[in-house]
């Protein structure tokens, strides 16, 4: 089984490779990935480029360097990187905490498993999510700069950036932070997030990734119990409220796009990496397992093959459909970026099944049975 979720993944791979990868303006040494395939000239020319989308891209390719390490892909992360700042302005920084989360949540991966080491950058957004703690405001961190939107999307990835980068004692906090305001008491979900004191009740998929990784996390580096027990609670809502029959739900295209592979990402890490110290830890992991790749299963099942390369759907549970240069294109609108009309057309539908088969292969890998 490992081998084949490996030979998917390498698939998925060459399909981003072939249909978005590209040096930045033509620029030796660099690349991004382009947002839309088919793609217009806007795409192509990177006038638009949704930089947290680009930290999952690097993300990826991080992922298939720990799969099938090759020289050639450590070229690969480099010229991502490269890229990434230089189009950002020659910064790390922009005015999002979670576009930089995912961000330094990648670049921390690139070091400790790719080889290729960014210090300065990490320092420069650990003080970013570390000076925007706000307990005073009822935070959390908040969504963006002179925001009072503290949301889980901001504080998940950022707590486990925290968590990994020696600064355990606020990614602590950050957790807490979540459980005691965000959990849904009737699903034991986690809600979007609290603005002006108030619960914003939306439950996306990778709110529930983000909070399974850094609570796993938490888990590994300490002694408490109570992170374990979170991690039971919430693999077990997951399971219930959003992985119909087994196979985790789509939120369509745009940034959503990405939901669906942020929670896959994390169930592999709960599959992988939580402590195996008693019959609940066990459960979680071996269902975890189960739906990473029930997932992948039924999203290759259901991919397009277009050129010989698989094209993943926005929902893996149906067939996906083959987009094309006609219709309305993603759009950024009020700090997030809107669907396709056809949403296979987004980068981050595509990115969401590459990283969900390299998670298939990630659990595969760890329990060949």
């Amino acid at each position: 089984m490992e081998q084949l979720w490996a030979n998917r993944a390498a698939s998925a791979e060459t399909a981003i490779t072939t249909r978005h990868l590209r040096r930045l303006w033509g620029i030796p040494g660099t690349q991004l990935g382009v947002v839309a395939w088919p793609a217009a000239r806007r795409h192509r020319t990177f006038r638009v480029w949704h930089y947290w989308w680009q930290a999952h891209l690097l993300d990826c390719l991080i992922d298939a360097q720990l799969r099938d390490p090759q020289p050639q892909r450590r070229r690969r992360i480099v010229h991502q990187i490269r890229g990434h700042r230089l189009r950002n302005t020659l910064r790390w920084t922009n005015d999002y905490y979670d576009d930089m989360a995912w961000l330094a949540l990648a670049l921390e991966r690139a070091g400790r498993v790719a080889g290729v080491p960014r210090h300065r950058a990490l320092d420069t957004l650990a003080d970013q999510f570390l000076n925007a703690w706000v307990p005073e405001d009822g935070g959390g961190i908040p969504w963006r700069k002179q925001d009072q939107f503290f949301n889980a999307p901001a504080n998940g990835p950022a707590a486990i950036f925290l968590a990994r980068h020696d600064r355990l004692r606020r990614a602590l906090q950050m957790a807490d932070w979540i459980d005691e305001t965000l959990i849904d008491p009737d699903t034991g979900l986690i809600f979007d997030g609290i603005k002006g004191g108030s619960l914003v009740r939306a439950q996306y998929t990778y709110c529930q990734g983000v909070v399974l990784g850094l609570e796993t996390e938490l888990a590994a580096r300490t002694d408490d119990p109570e992170h374990a027990r979170r991690v039971h609670r919430l693999i077990a809502a997951v399971r219930e409220n959003m992985a119909p029959e087994g196979v985790i739900r789509g939120a369509g295209g745009g940034d959503g796009g990405l939901f669906n592979g942020i929670l896959a990402r994390y169930l592999a890490l709960v599959a992988t990496d939580l402590p195996q110290r008693d019959d609940a830890d066990a459960t979680a992991r071996a269902t975890a397992r189960e739906l990473v790749l029930r997932s992948a299963e039924a999203a290759w099942e259901n991919r397009q093959t277009v050129d010989g390369l698989p094209l993943f759907g926005a929902s893996w549970e149906r067939t996906a459909q083959i987009p094309t240069a006609e219709g309305k294109e993603a759009e950024f609108v009020e700090g997030a970026v809107n669907p396709s009309e056809v949403p296979e057309r987004d980068l981050s539908v595509q990115l969401s099944g590459w990283m969900l088969m390299e998670a298939a292969h990630a659990v595969a890998a760890a329990d060949p049975a």
